[in-house]
């Protein structure tokens, strides 16, 4: 079930009214309310696949009785093991089984050999990669004795099926969404307030910005041959946005979705287009994915208080395996392997931390240095994606080409100018402009409408607002296109 479908504007408010009723009855009820509801959610797909999502959850509820039940930390660590080794071997074999295979056959031709194993006609779950991460966050956080496993089922399942971040995240911790099944919700009006603008403005990225960058980026990506480099290079600046508003617009819906029922998920952005380096864009994109590499597979492995040469490991170990959780292709591991080279330098020189505030935090536009820093951190950030968007290496590689080998200053701006005035239009100029604008002078808060009532007094004119930003969407929604991390 999509968030950007009539399904799901009518499933919504049933489960809410459903879920504030069973309040009156008591917490076991409201629990039940969300496992029901969220079964029916993720169900709405393909119902064949929530048996992978009940043999996942029941697998880590009871896992998790058993790690705390073991007196050696030898037994316990076997536990452990035992959890890592079935929900990878899940991940594993519906996401990565035929790549594997894939490559091996081409590894045999390499040496001049020829061979036929079997490769499979796998679909794949919808959500695996989110809710497999989430429930070995729990087993693992068990095990390490920082979460108490729960003995009640209900909870367990409602933590994992939360249907709002159920299929792309937020990728929420045991630690902080399994508790506030716990206690029962109650309704807070302020609270609710704050979520349903938070839903606004993610539907607006979503379906004003990011589908209708889609259309454009995709005509471009797709037949790359046909356009010269200033084009390509719009296209590679459009999918940028596109991703970004997909993505974002998802997390904004999702979290303000779980404000309605009384429920905190975590922040998953923070404006990384305006970062100032490489290092502050991965604090502050996809936060719940780079931190659950940072907490379960960095510190581990001894984070960055090791020797510059364990160091340097590390964060290429960090930066392929979130490349190679994206998906089942060499353009993931590229596109990881290229950030850990950009994110590289700040680390040997001690100044991966260096821009840890808002830019320009006390002042409407930011200093020189830091637009600089903005300016070369988002042309790396576009030109990284280009490996994310791309069919495989050669489309990339071709993709690339196309921009270097006929971006010639006579023709780039000129190309631009007929692309965006003939075949994109003003209208969508100016919608990502005023996107931008907003996002700018919203960045202070955890979204961009978060401080409005702050920064515009008037309840008339912040009705005004929002209706126009409703309108925007009724008028200028783009063809709907699937959430890009849906495939993930």
């Amino acid at each position: 079930m999509l968030f950007n479908s009539i399904d799901f504007a009518i499933f919504l408010p049933i489960v809410f009214a459903l879920f504030w009723l069973a309040g009156k009855k008591g917490l076991v009820y409201q629990n039940l309310v969300i496992v029901i509801s969220s079964f029916i959610f993720y169900g709405w797909w393909d119902w064949k696949f929530l048996s992978l999502l009940l043999l996942s959850s029941g697998m880590d509820f009871t896992l998790g009785l058993f790690i705390n039940q073991q007196k050696t930390d030898q037994r316990r660590k076997y536990m452990l093991y035992l959890s890592l080794l079935l929900n990878l071997g899940m991940l594993v074999f519906f996401k990565y089984y035929n790549f594997f295979i894939e490559n091996f056959i081409e590894a045999f031709k390499f040496f001049g050999h020829s061979i036929q194993p079997n490769t499979l006609n796998i679909i794949l779950p919808v959500g695996i990669s989110f809710y497999t991460f989430q429930t070995l966050s729990y087993t693992i956080d068990v095990y390490r004795k920082e979460l108490e496993p729960t003995k009640d089922p209900i909870a367990f399942f409602a933590f994992v099926g939360f249907f709002p971040q159920l299929v792309a995240g937020p990728i929420e911790r045991a630690t902080n969404l399994l508790p506030q099944f716990y206690t029962q919700r109650v309704f807070n009006y302020d609270h609710a307030k704050d979520g349903l603008r938070q839903m606004l403005w993610g539907l607006f990225k979503k379906i004003v910005i990011a589908d209708n960058c889609a259309e454009y980026a995709n005509m471009i990506f797709n037949n790359y041959e046909d356009h010269t480099g200033g084009v390509l290079a719009l296209g590679a600046l459009l999918f940028t946005i596109q991703i970004y508003c997909d993505f974002s617009g998802y997390s904004d819906i999702a979290i303000g979705t779980a404000k309605l029922f009384g429920f905190h998920l975590m922040r998953n952005f923070a404006f990384p287009y305006f970062s100032r380096d490489i290092a502050e864009f991965w604090r502050r994109w996809h936060i719940s994915l780079s931190t659950w590499f940072r907490d379960y597979i960095y510190i581990p492995l001894g984070g960055s208080k090791v020797s510059t040469f364990k160091k340097v490991r590390n964060t290429f170990i960090i930066f392929i395996v979130s490349g190679f959780w994206h998906g089942a292709n060499w353009t993931f591991i590229f596109w990881g392997l290229l950030n850990a080279v950009y994110f590289l330098p700040l680390l040997l020189l001690q100044k991966n931390r260096t821009n840890l505030g808002i830019i320009a935090e006390h002042s409407i536009f930011p200093t020189p240095r830091e637009f600089v820093g903005m300016a070369v951190t988002f042309c790396l950030t576009v030109f990284a994606w280009i490996f994310f968007r791309a069919e495989n290496l050669n489309h990339a590689w071709g993709f690339i080409s196309g921009i270097f080998s006929s971006f010639s200053q006579k023709h780039v701006l000129s190309d631009i100018y007929v692309f965006v005035f003939g075949k994109m239009g003003i209208v969508l100029t100016v919608l990502v402009t005023l996107f931008f604008v907003a996002e700018w002078f919203g960045r202070r808060g955890q979204f961009a409408l978060e401080n409005i009532k702050n920064s515009v007094s008037n309840v008339m004119v912040r009705w005004m607002i929002y209706y126009t930003i409703a309108i925007t969407i009724f008028l200028f929604a783009g063809r709907e296109q699937q959430f890009i991390y849906f495939q993930f």
